[in-house]
């Protein structure tokens, strides 16, 4: 019952979509391979009762939900642990972090964009090959919430390590994304699950592209004088090319800024300011300081993630006070040397003034 309480009410209602989603899915299933005589070859009439949860490029026009359920409609036990521990551990941490309203706008996003992307991908496939069988694609699994829950983890707890197999293997976070997508891609190619593929990468891509450039964010470095929030995170290790290896940072940011370039002549993209970037820069410093609660350890209070941000931002308001007064100590040391004749001038009005007095009082003695 305590474990009931302390996940917070968002991850709460996701976990129970996902069980019963899952569950429903598949009694479908069963049902639909029980009813049809043994000597009927079912082809893709099969997917028909599917269709009802999971996506299928060429039935979705019939059942449009599926954009959403399709994410929580898990094919097998395996896969439904894991989307139950990314939901408990990452929705949970998220959710404190972000609030429930902004974690939400984040689960829309990267639940529907990579879904809608998903089924264009396979209709085009269809429409270039003639393959058939790319239309009737069965599309479902929560892999592309994986991926952008990684995503907001690399940005959140980049230097979070994660203890395997009791200090055997140790993984930081910010390297788990590379280590997903590549596991991802391999699969797809050898063992053709392409779909999760496909939804890894357009996880990825959706969530960071929020993240990078819409999600608002209060500014809490006193940095930037455009305002109290920044659009985006402009830090250089949220940046496109350090989420890979260091030995590929090179090529990959040339390209990513050639990208970027293009977007931005384009309109698609407001170029960050250089208050942004120093601002989020010294925010992404502030969070690899441990700024932020644990990953897997977080306490089992009720409002532990509050008393965690509301510590964040203190910390942070301090440390741009701090930068602050320096600043103003500096400046006041670099003017003081323009007004040092006036302050000789005065002593010497001062000092004249006293040996007058004092060759008065000699005269009257």
């Amino acid at each position: 019952m305590a474990l009931t309480f302390n996940i917070p009410p968002l991850t709460r209602i996701l976990l129970i979509l996902l069980l019963v989603v899952s569950l429903v899915y598949q009694a479908l299933r069963y049902t639909s391979l029980i009813s049809v005589p043994p000597d009927i070859q079912l082809g893709h009439a099969a997917n028909h009762t599917g269709a009802w949860l999971a996506l299928i490029p060429q039935l979705v026009v019939f059942y449009p939900w599926v954009y959403i359920t399709s994410t929580f409609a898990e094919q097998n036990i395996f896969t439904l642990l894991v989307a139950t521990a990314t939901i408990l551990y990452g929705g949970k941490y998220l959710e404190r972090a972000w609030g429930s309203a902004e974690f939400g706008k984040f689960l829309i996003l990267v639940v529907l964009i990579p879904n809608l992307a998903a089924s264009l991908i396979y209709i085009l496939w269809f429409a270039i090959t003639r393959d058939v069988d790319r239309s009737w694609t069965i599309i479902q699994g929560s892999v592309s919430l994986q991926a952008a829950f990684l995503v907001a983890f690399k940005q959140l707890v980049p230097e979070h390590t994660v203890t395997i197999l009791k200090g055997v293997i140790k993984i930081r976070v910010k390297h788990f994304l590379a280590i997903f997508l590549t596991a991802n891609t391999i699969s797809g190619f050898a063992f053709g699950t392409d779909t999760a593929l496909v939804l890894a990468w357009l996880g990825f891509m959706t969530s960071w592209t929020y993240l990078r450039f819409y999600k608002r964010q209060p500014d809490l470095s006193g940095t930037n004088t455009g305002g109290s929030v920044l659009r985006g995170d402009a830090s250089e290790t949220f940046a496109f090319a350090y989420f890979w290896p260091d030995a590929v940072h090179p090529p990959i940011a040339a390209a990513a800024n050639m990208i970027y370039n293009v977007f931005v002549a384009l309109r698609i993209c407001t170029p960050f300011s250089a208050e942004e970037v120093e601002s989020s820069n010294e925010q992404a410093t502030a969070r690899v300081d441990g700024g932020l609660p644990s990953l897997l350890n977080q306490e089992t209070r009720r409002g532990s993630g509050k008393r965690e941000e509301a510590e964040r931002r203190r910390a942070l308001a301090l440390k741009a006070l701090d930068q602050r007064l320096h600043a103003a100590t500096a400046n006041r040391q670099q003017s003081a040397p323009a007004s040092d004749p006036s302050v000789g001038a005065t002593s010497y009005n001062v000092g004249g003034g006293s040996d007058l007095r004092g060759a008065q009082i000699q005269e009257a003695g």
